[in-house]
């Protein structure tokens, strides 16, 4: 593994579907970078999520005290299930269910080739629990947009939620031919560690909507358009708005900084 791939995939014939976001990683140099950067520990529980038929997997069942393997598919999770009876492999609980309508158990780190099409709410939710870090592979468009810089075109809602959130920065980034099916897509590895950089308010995430969904807008009407996604009218919020003096609401969304953002959530929250 990760250069036996097809073989395995011939061997228990299965077709692979990419609308399910099924490219199997298939450079070994690529596959060790990723466990390098996990550094994983041998008391460590991992958790992964989209294991596919266990090319990180089982290299980080040999590493960790415990492997939670999650694989939505029914016939890949039995192929998996087998390739871990074949190799030995008794330290994974597999769990054969949707990573998004389960509750994770406890774990340590995340290390995971992650379904691109859930991307975004499987970060979040992960993000809900308690770790150390995560190795996480996305489309590279959409980790460029995790931790992209303010005034730049990659600067989005995504970007501002994350800051609050997570440290996170590129560690790699692949081209199709690293997986098989080759997807039409690079994609990019990434190193997430949890922050606790301020408390949001109740309206943070509500304000964060609001604002980009008319990004080349000024903040305060952009919040005026978006006034549905604040439980509010428009006629009344624009009335609460005028009474407020701040430049940052004359301020074009994309230019808005994360910590600008947070101030008219504070701001917006008081009104509210």
């Amino acid at each position: 593994m990760p250069n036996n791939t097809k073989e395995i995939l011939k061997q228990f014939n299965i077709r692979l579907d990419k609308n399910k976001s099924q490219n199997y990683l298939i450079d070994k140099n690529k596959l060790d970078n990723i466990l390098l950067n996990a550094d994983i520990q041998p008391d460590e529980c991992v958790l992964e999520i989209g294991a596919g038929i266990g090319t990180l997997t089982i290299p980080l069942a040999r590493r960790a005290l415990k492997v939670i393997a999650i694989e939505k598919d029914p016939v890949i999770a039995e192929v998996l299930r087998q390739r871990l009876i074949d190799e030995k492999v008794d330290n994974v609980e597999l769990i054969n269910d949707d990573a998004l309508k389960i509750d994770f158990p406890l774990f340590d780190k995340v290390v995971s080739n992650l379904p691109y099409q859930i991307s975004s709410p499987v970060t979040f939710k992960l993000l809900e629990y308690d770790f150390k870090k995560a190795i996480l592979m996305y489309q590279l468009e959409f980790a460029k947009r995790m931790n992209a810089q303010v005034n730049t075109g990659e600067y989005s809602r995504l970007s501002v939620a994350l800051y609050f959130r997570a440290d996170i920065r590129i560690i790699d980034t692949l081209s199709p031919n690293c997986f098989v099916p080759q997807p039409k897509v690079n994609s990019a590895v990434i190193e997430l560690v949890p922050n606790n950089r301020v408390k949001l308010n109740d309206c943070f995430d509500d304000v964060l909507r609001a604002l980009f969904q008319h990004r080349n807008k000024k903040a305060k009407k952009a919040l005026i358009q978006s006034a549905h996604e604040l439980g509010c009218d428009r006629k009344e919020l624009k009335h609460a708005l005028d009474g407020v003096d701040n430049v940052l609401f004359e301020e074009k969304v994309f230019k808005l900084s994360p910590e600008d953002i947070f101030e008219i959530s504070v701001i917006v929250g008081e009104l509210l």
